[in-house]
Parts: C-alpha cells; sequence; structure tokens
C-alpha cells in the first residue's frame, strides 16, 4: 500500500476506514474489525456524533496490547462552530476525550465555513459567522497553538479551495499539512491536486464510492452512480475485483489517501485489499474520461438567503 509522507518524515497509509453516517451502535464494532484486520488509519470528525463510540473501539483494542496506539494514524476535525480563537482548542479536548486519545495525528479544520458557538447546523443566516468576523487565519492560529503542545502532531484542513489555500497560506509560515475533498473518477480535482503537491499539501478523498448512504436531503434526484457506471464495472472484472475496490485502488494509486466507510465486516476487509490490485495505463485513461466535475456533496446546505457562503468550492 502506498504511505503518504509528511515534512517530519511520519507517514499515513493511504487507505483509512471512515466514520461519516456510520451509526454509533454499530460504528465501535467496525473500528474494532478495521484494527484487528491490519487497518492504520481511522478517519473521524466530532460532527459525526460518534466519537465517543469510536473511542470505545480504541480503549478496547489498545489496551490488549497486540495494536499499539503509536502504530494507528487517526484524524479528527474541528466542526464549524469552534472556529472562534478561544473556541478551538477546547473543541479539540472534547474530541480526545471522546477518542480516549491523548494526542491526534492529524486534525483539520473542517470546513471554510464558520457557525456561531451554540448552533450545531444552521437554519437561518443569523446562525452563521462571516469570514470577516471569524478568520481562517484565527482558527489556523489555534490550530498551530495545539500542535505546538502537543495535542495534534500534524494540521490540515478540508474542503478548502485552491483560492481559500492560497488566501490561508499569504498569512502563515504553517502551510496545511492535509487538504481533505471530496474525490473519485466523477469528481478528479486535478488542478487542486496540483496545486497541493506543486505546495506539499498531502490530499484525503472522501466519498471515494459516491456516498449513497448519505441523507436524501443532500441527493440529487438523478445523480449518477459510480458503483454502476459501466467503465467501472469493466475494469472491476478484468482485474476479478469489486467496483468497490476498483474506486479504492484508483484513488490510493494516484498518490493521495482514500477513506470508504463499512460498518460490514466482510466489506471492510475487502476495501483494505484494493491495495492489492495494480491499474495499468489502459484503466487510468478510461476513468480519466469520467471526469464530469460532479459533487456528491456540493456544498449548497451552506446556502442560506442573507449569509456569505455562496459558491465555497469557486467551482
Amino acid at each position: 500500500m502506498n504511505k503518504l509522507k509528511f515534512k517530519n518524515g511520519d507517514t499515513m497509509d493511504a487507505i483509512g476506514l471512515g466514520t461519516w453516517k456510520s451509526e454509533p451502535g454499530e460504528v465501535t464494532e467496525a473500528v474494532k474489525i478495521a484494527l484487528n484486520n491490519g487497518y492504520k488509519h481511522i478517519d473521524c470528525a466530532a460532527t459525526y456524533g460518534n466519537e465517543a463510540e469510536v473511542g470505545e473501539a480504541f480503549s478496547e483494542v489498545f489496551s490488549k496490547g497486540e495494536v499499539k496506539r503509536e502504530d494507528i494514524w487517526i484524524t479528527s476535525k474541528l466542526w464549524n462552530n469552534a472556529h472562534k480563537k478561544e473556541d478551538v482548542i477546547p473543541a479539540l479536548k472534547q474530541t480526545l476525550k471522546d477518542l480516549q486519545l491523548d494526542y491526534l495525528d492529524l486534525y483539520l479544520i473542517h470546513w471554510p465555513v464558520a457557525f456561531k458557538p451554540e448552533v450545531s447546523f444552521p437554519e437561518k443566516a443569523e446562525d452563521y459567522l462571516s469570514l470577516e468576523e471569524v478568520p481562517l487565519i484565527e482558527t489556523w492560529n489555534e490550530m498551530v497553538k495545539a500542535k505546538e503542545q502537543g495535542l495534534v502532531k500534524h494540521i490540515g484542513v478540508s474542503n478548502f479551495s485552491i483560492p481559500t489555500l492560497e488566501s490561508l497560506m499569504k498569512e502563515t509560515d504553517h502551510t496545511p499539512e492535509m487538504n481533505q475533498v471530496e474525490l473519485h473518477p466523477y469528481l478528479q480535482q486535478n488542478k487542486l491536486l496540483e496545486f497541493c503537491s506543486r505546495n506539499k499539501i498531502n490530499v484525503t478523498a472522501y466519498s471515494p464510492l459516491g456516498s449513497g448512504d448519505r441523507p436524501d436531503a443532500m441527493k440529487a434526484a438523478d445523480e449518477p452512480s459510480l458503483l454502476e457506471n459501466p467503465v467501472i464495472k469493466k475494469i472491476a472484472k478484468k482485474h476479478g475485483a469489486s467496483a468497490g475496490q476498483i474506486l479504492i485502488k484508483w484513488s490510493e494509486q494516484r498518490g493521495t489517501a482514500v477513506i470508504p466507510k463499512s460498518t460490514n465486516e466482510e466489506r471492510i476487509k475487502q476495501n483494505l485489499m484494493s491495495a492489492g490490485y495494480q491499474l495499468d495505463e489502459d484503466d487510468m485513461k478510461e476513468i480519466a474520461d469520467l471526469d464530469y466535475h460532479f459533487r456528491y456533496v456540493n456544498g449548497k446546505f451552506f446556502e442560506v438567503e442573507g449569509n456569505s457562503y455562496e459558491n465555497i468550492y469557486d467551482d
């Protein structure tokens, strides 16, 4: 399996287990299955509402001693209601408490969007804070402090466009070490990948299989299926793999990390086995032609009349 390298020499396994949309009653077992079957990378976030249950899995597995904490890469994310400088480190400490950890390997600003501290998810424009009221650099400087305090080893961002990255980088010497974004054959993000590579920012792909189990309110009526795409299915048949394994391998082979979510034991195992396949030049060319610039997570849920978050991806 590919490993992503960081400036200080740390490495992160390219294929990890995602936990977005994993039900609290199922996610503990899913993380235990993953860790006991060779996963060394688990992706979490405060807003997923299941970090306490993920923490139960960490506590149980690490206490047995067969899997060591220092061998596992654990990522979490700062939610949008904790962007103010006085809220960043307390939010991180709550995540550490929930996950039953002393430190994170990677902590990300989840979105370049700010809510008022008492708001979990906004319903009206007044629930938001503008980036003039809470500049991203204010939040970022607290992320830097968290790293300096040893609470996290690496810091980065999620859902940041090239202009948003450039704007932040102009104000700091601490370039984000990761950008986690939606990435799959229908949204290949070539310009963003090139920018991140040039600036030594690693990239993690989320929703690599099309996120078909996300809430209905986030779905388009006629959205295309990655898992049913004829090209993907043809390549899968050629390699004796599943469509999901081809999609995961495609991201891993491009040099990004990839975090498919599952709570199904066999699928969790199969997803990790994706690393064992190799896509040839013809496969990669065929998949390159599938780039429709289609987003499953389009960010429109942040667009409320009267706020300032129109077109957050700068598409």
